[in-house]
């Protein structure tokens, strides 16, 4: 993060973080829509290639847009350097590829997004990198998985879609013990409810399509973290590779970090009025939202976050099929497998998010046939209390 930063408060560097005024003198933020850019001299673009002199070459790497984007989300996550990427996706397989090598051994959580333990089980392994899968929760777990090439420690928490929440203080003390990097996913909690790198965690990835846009319009992924290492290594291999963010996909980023927080606190707000709501329904099964009292990690949410989000999930009886009909039922909550959206949606994680892992993968992760997730939208609650009832109502 910029020392001109660092004395501004959240919603200031929500807003200002990042900004350069151009010779335009204009309020908002422009985009530049520009594959490469002009130097006044021979000498100046050899210098700028080698690195000597900073400064824009070509977006696949530079672009002023993409970087205030960048610049803004370091402030905000406490972070010294972020690199902007084409996806979440692209964030995680970005930081994989720039820090292991063949040999190496990852620790995961179980229980994190179905795309993610395939690139993990289908093609990390193919190329020599080792991964064990363990309780997000059970931090004995995460020690006895450790090997002399354990290298890095990846988790989501809140995970993906039970909400069970992971210490990160501890999981951070233990990776360091190791020699290993920490890296947690923040996409459900944000910098706006959750600062993982302040709890000692050494990377944090986003999917800048969730919360950071906050309305649904745009792929990206980000990776914040400290400059020798983000800054460095994974800016590295993003200028080779090129999983980049598009100009005009990170001014609407920019655009969606300004109401970040108010966002966030709409979000947990619905969806703690929710989950209480399903938590005393008599067709409700189970709720998972670490806002509950009865959530199991509840105490440490409340702890490590500022929030306890916008996303929830439930299990009624009956399996898939029922749990079908009450999604097929709704008539305001959008049907979508995407989440961070100012409009609610519901998914069933069995056949969607994490429908490509084999069924004893789910089982091992939770994830049962009866398993419901909605990603709580900023709507009336009261119409999405209706709108569930529907489907409850059929069962």
């Amino acid at each position: 993060m910029s020392d001109e930063f660092e004395h501004y408060n959240f919603d200031t560097l929500a807003v200002r973080a990042g900004q350069r005024r151009t010779g335009e003198a204009e309020q908002s933020e422009p985009i530049f829509p520009t594959s490469s850019y002009v130097f006044g001299s021979a000498a100046e673009a050899a210098a700028r290639f080698s690195g000597e002199v900073p400064g824009n070459i070509y977006s696949r790497f530079t672009n002023p847009t993409v970087r205030s984007f960048e610049q803004r989300l370091a402030a905000l996550e406490g972070g010294e350097r972020c690199v902007a990427t084409s996806s979440g996706m692209s964030a995680i397989l970005s930081t994989f590829m720039a820090l292991l090598q063949s040999g190496d051994h990852i620790v995961s959580s179980r229980a994190i997004f179905g795309t993610t333990s395939v690139l993990l089980n289908n093609y990390m392994a193919k190329f020599g990198v080792e991964t064990s899968f363990v309780d997000l929760v059970d931090v004995a777990a995460w020690r006895a998985a450790f090997k002399p090439n354990t290298k890095l420690l990846f988790l989501e928490t809140p995970s993906n879609p039970l909400t069970e929440v992971a210490d990160i203080k501890a999981l951070a003390e233990l990776a360091h013990q190791h020699g290993a990097w920490l890296v947690v996913d923040n996409c459900f909690c944000t910098p706006a409810l959750q600062l993982p790198l302040h709890l000692g965690a050494d990377i944090v990835i986003h999917s800048a399509t969730k919360y950071l846009d906050g309305q649904g319009r745009c792929i990206g992924g980000a990776v914040v973290g400290k400059e020798d290492v983000v800054g460095s290594e994974v800016y590295a291999f993003l200028r080779t590779a090129g999983p980049t963010m598009s100009p005009f996909n990170a001014w609407v980023f920019l655009k969606g970090l300004e109401t970040l927080r108010l966002r966030m606190e709409a979000h947990c707000r619905n969806a703690q009025i929710l989950a209480e709501w399903l938590q005393g329904h008599a067709k409700v099964k189970h709720v998972y939202y670490p806002g509950l009292a009865s959530h199991p990690q509840h105490a440490l949410a409340a702890e490590q976050q500022k929030g306890f989000g916008g996303v929830l999930s439930f299990e009624v009886e009956g399996g898939k099929q029922a749990a079908w009909r009450v999604i097929d039922s709704t008539e305001l909550i959008s049907i979508t497998a995407n989440l961070g959206d100012t409009k609610s949606t519901v998914t069933h994680p069995a056949t969607t998010t994490h429908g490509r892992l084999t069924q004893q993968q789910r089982d091992t992760a939770g994830v049962s046939d009866s398993l419901i997730r909605v990603a709580v939208g900023l709507e009336d609650v009261e119409d999405l209390k209706a709108d569930l009832q529907r489907g409850l109502d059929r069962l």
